[in-house]
């Protein structure tokens, strides 16, 4: 493996830690764990397993629902905002 591709593996690994520990933190993987059923095309389920850098299906899964469930709303808060500033604001730096 060569340098470039073990730093970008790194990189997988740690957003992937930040996120399962982000979920714990907010107390997302705590209580009974429930069994889904799905049927997902197989190149989709390749593809997210081999960007999160993971093997088993549930292991994607509960990344994939944790990083849905753990995304902020910056975007549409910011969007929201269009128009709201004062108008007398000194903006000049």
């Amino acid at each position: 493996m060569t340098h470039h591709a073990t730093a970008a593996q790194n990189i997988i690994t740690q957003r992937r830690a930040t996120v399962v520990a982000a979920a714990e933190k907010a107390g997302l993987l705590l209580g009974v764990r429930n069994a889904i059923g799905a049927r997902l095309p197989g190149r989709l389920l390749k593809a997210a397993k081999d960007k999160a850098g993971l093997e088993g299906t549930t292991e994607v899964v509960e990344y994939a629902l944790a990083k849905l469930a753990l995304e902020d709303d910056f975007g549409p808060r910011l969007v929201g905002r269009k128009g709201k500033a004062r108008r007398d604001l000194d903006l000049e730096f």
